[in-house]
């Protein structure tokens, strides 16, 4: 009998426990979509679904693969090998190096099919690893305890190895550039900030801060779209940081002036690299840095990751496939509508197809994709490359964001003339997107004849696994937007609760809410009769779109976030 083609794409364990009959094949393809979408493990999400427990995952494995199986809460910690493995593949991997006998490592992991882990401690220590199998709750938190943090690291630096001079703001002010070239190469500093780095990208964070102020010095992650302190270094040492980070990221580290925009790249492995995007900014009391990480995997994710209903995705579908047209994709910043942007275009690009796409500056690299980056000092704004894209037979264009009359008026006319156009606007929903464009300048017949289809989006925190049922009061509930028909009791209304997966929170990663509205004939009509954002929004009601809250509902309905986070980031 001929294979299921489908079954084919999974692997490892998960393709295992589908064989094994212990799991559908559409529950492990939707989890290991999610465990990317959150970089957690597939085994984490497969309990987390409460569909097997982490026990019996691990005597499957080992039964299954023919490996050792260990109760790691019998093993003594004081025998492990710490030094044996560097502490980011510990932490990335979630594997521990038990112990060494010649020229084998023994290595506790949960899923043995992770062959890369395997692979990648077999290139760094040179040595043959044995792997044995353990209960992924209880190696989960040894990991934990074994990442050292930024903020120890920091704490273990003596003042000899930081070679500082410890003086007052006004000497330091007054340091040259000769002394401040020189400063960077301060080993400690290099290898606290390196430290930072991988801490975020293993935190999943997406943003880090680095603050001075008159009497301190703080450092702040965002995860999950909130900020929280990291750690406090001296005040001494802003200077050594600044001048570090702007000497990779290509800045002049004379100039604390005017703010300054650059970007760098960690190597983390042979196949993997992070980008950030560096902006720093005068304030009184030093440089603020702000680093954006720029992860090349969530532009691979799939739309399926994203959160869409299966409506919603359906029309964005349709509406990318058209031969023309604009495709416009709103939310303030922050709101991940450049991963939605990413998501599209890796749909449609495929060799026959050619794309170009203007950004201030390019995000995330795309192999197959003409990139331009936006210099407005040097003459390269968005309506040159337009123009110059308009002269390359392009097939699809993306143009960053519309920030002006010519902007628009050039994407407008190229989505009229055989071109597909995806792009942003910085406005709070689809209807209001359509207004924008009015005053804007933009006739609104050529409003109504070029745009296809709007998504408003924002980003909320999904619900940890931690997450406790809640007992709210129906009018509460239906003053939030819940109907009379929502409260029938089929489902069960959770808040946050708290673990160590979470550090507290009763968040852990994010999820997508969005207002999905094709302009329709009659959409088309109210734009050309001047119509207001109002009339636009009640007609999209009346055609089935839900808005921003009312995704919103549906996701606290599903047990994916909880109201108050709803409340929080939409509008009645």
């Amino acid at each position: 009998m001929a294979a299921n083609p489908q079954q084919s794409l999974l692997s490892g364990l998960a393709r295992a426990l589908v064989q094994a009959g212990q799991i559908k094949e559409a529950d492990a393809e939707t989890l290991l979509i999610q465990a990317a979408s959150t970089k957690t493990s597939f085994i984490e999400q497969l309990v987390n679904a409460r569909k097997a427990n982490s026990a019996d995952i691990a005597r499957f494995a080992a039964e299954t693969f023919g490996y050792p199986l260990l109760d790691l809460s019998a093993f003594d910690e004081a025998h492990i090998q710490k030094n044996a493995i560097d502490r980011k593949l510990i932490a990335s991997h979630r594997v521990v190096p038990l112990h060494k006998r010649g020229n084998r490592l023994s290595v506790a992991i949960a899923d043995p099919t992770n062959l890369r882990a395997l692979d990648e401690i077999r290139f760094q220590t040179g040595m043959a690893v044995d792997p044995v199998i353990v209960d992924e709750s209880l190696l989960a938190p040894l990991v934990a305890r074994l990442s050292e943090s930024a903020e120890e690291t920091l704490k273990n630096l003596s003042s000899e190895e930081l070679n500082l001079e410890f003086s007052d703001d006004e000497s330091v002010e007054k340091a040259d550039e000769a002394s401040a070239a020189l400063e960077v190469d301060d080993a400690p500093v290099v290898r606290f900030i390196q430290k930072m780095l991988l801490d975020a990208i293993n935190d999943g964070a997406s943003d880090i801060h680095f603050e001075p102020y008159e009497k301190s010095y703080r450092i702040r992650f965002r995860t999950d779209g909130i900020l929280r302190e990291i750690a406090s270094p001296p005040l001494v040492i802003k200077e050594k940081i600044a001048s570090r980070i702007k000497v990779i990221s290509r800045l002049n580290i004379a100039e604390k002036r005017v703010p300054q925009d650059g970007r760098m790249r960690l190597v983390l492995s042979k196949s993997r690299s992070i980008d950030f995007r560096v902006s720093t900014l005068p304030t009184m009391y030093g440089e603020k840095i702000v680093l954006r990480i720029l992860d090349p995997s969530s532009a691979t994710l799939g739309i399926d990751a994203l959160g869409y209903d299966p409506e919603q995705k359906a029309l964005l579908l349709d509406a990318i496939s058209r031969p023309y047209g604009m495709v416009l994709v709103t939310g303030p910043t922050g709101s991940g509508k450049t991963v939605s942007l990413y998501t599209c275009l890796s749909i449609l690009n495929k060799p026959g197809v050619n794309i170009s796409t203007a950004e201030d500056p390019a995000e995330i690299p795309l192999p197959g994709i003409n990139q331009v980056n936006i210099e407005d000092r040097q003459g390269l704004t968005f309506p040159v490359a337009l123009k110059a894209f308009l002269r390359q037979d392009p097939d699809i264009i993306m143009v960053g964001e519309i920030r002006d009359l010519e902007t628009a008026e050039i994407s407008i006319k190229a989505a009229q003339t055989g071109h597909m156009v995806l792009s942003t606007l910085h406005t709070n929903d689809a209807p209001s997107t359509l207004t924008r464009l009015m005053n804007m300048g933009i006739p609104t017949f050529n409003i109504a004849s070029s745009i296809l289809l709007i998504t408003a989006q924002r980003l909320v925190r999904r619900l940890c696994t931690c997450k406790k049922p809640l007992d709210i009061p129906t009018e509460t509930l239906l003053n939030a937007g819940f109907t009379e028909s929502d409260l029938d009791g089929s489902w069960v209304l959770y808040g946050p609760g708290e673990c160590d997966r979470c550090k507290g929170t009763g968040y852990k990663g994010r999820v997508g809410l969005y207002q999905v509205m094709p302009v329709t004939d009659t959409i088309q009509r109210l734009i050309m009769a001047n119509g207001t954002e109002r009339d636009i929004a009640v007609q999209a009601q009346k055609e089935g779109v839900n808005d921003l809250r009312r995704s919103g509902l549906l996701k606290v309905k599903q047990g994916l976030t909880s109201l108050d986070e709803v409340l929080g980031s939409t509008n009645v």
